[in-house]
């Protein structure tokens, strides 16, 4: 599974900060930043379960941070046609 999240850290201090949150409260997640994105992605990998967005999106606002689920065009509803 892999989710990506739109978020306002602004930093490389802080994205550490976050990434070594997320892998200390949460076994077997992989997480990374592109802060040269303009969304300020967060990609949080897991070979072996579901991510808790719920529970990303908290730890985020807990440490006065905000993240939102970005999802991909397929995942809304859209379907690819060939021309």
């Amino acid at each position: 599974m892999v989710e990506v999240f739109k978020t306002n850290v602004m930093d490389t201090f802080s994205a550490k900060r976050i990434v070594a949150l997320i892998h200390a409260t949460f076994s077997g997640y992989t997480a990374n930043f592109d802060l040269e994105d303009c969304d300020n992605i967060l990609r949080i990998q897991s070979k072996d379960r579901p991510i808790e967005v719920r529970t990303i999106v908290q730890l985020m606002k807990e440490q006065g941070l905000q993240a939102e689920i970005l999802h991909d065009i397929i995942g809304a509803g859209y379907q690819w046609r060939s021309a």
